[in-house]
């Protein structure tokens, strides 16, 4: 696991208690050079969501990862749901669009 997507982790653990996270790194789908940390994809699942709206939840992000996306980090599509929402999702998230500028 690279550095950003470490860092990235051990925050929302840390803060969120998630029952379910899963970071990809989608850099490589974008253009720029390989071996990059820019491009993000959090589903996140946490209790902490609860009663929150959408955009409630992205600030929460935001304002835990603001450090990363004032440098490193280009894009964080975030996925954020309550268990009892995960659960009716049947446990997907959408897939990310394709790039139009990938491995350029």
């Amino acid at each position: 696991m690279a550095q950003i997507e470490a860092g990235i982790r051990e925050k929302i653990t840390a803060a969120l208690n998630p029952l379910q996270l899963d970071i990809e790194n989608e850099s490589d789908r974008h253009k720029g050079p390989p071996g990059r940390e820019s491009h993000f994809k959090v589903t996140l699942v946490s209790e902490v969501f609860a009663g929150l709206l959408p955009v409630k939840r992205h600030q929460k992000i935001y304002a835990l990862l603001a450090d990363e996306l004032a440098g490193p980090v280009h894009a964080l599509a975030l996925h954020l749901y309550t268990p009892e929402e995960w659960q009716a999702a049947g446990q997907q998230r959408p897939d990310s669009p394709n790039c139009q500028g990938a491995g350029h």
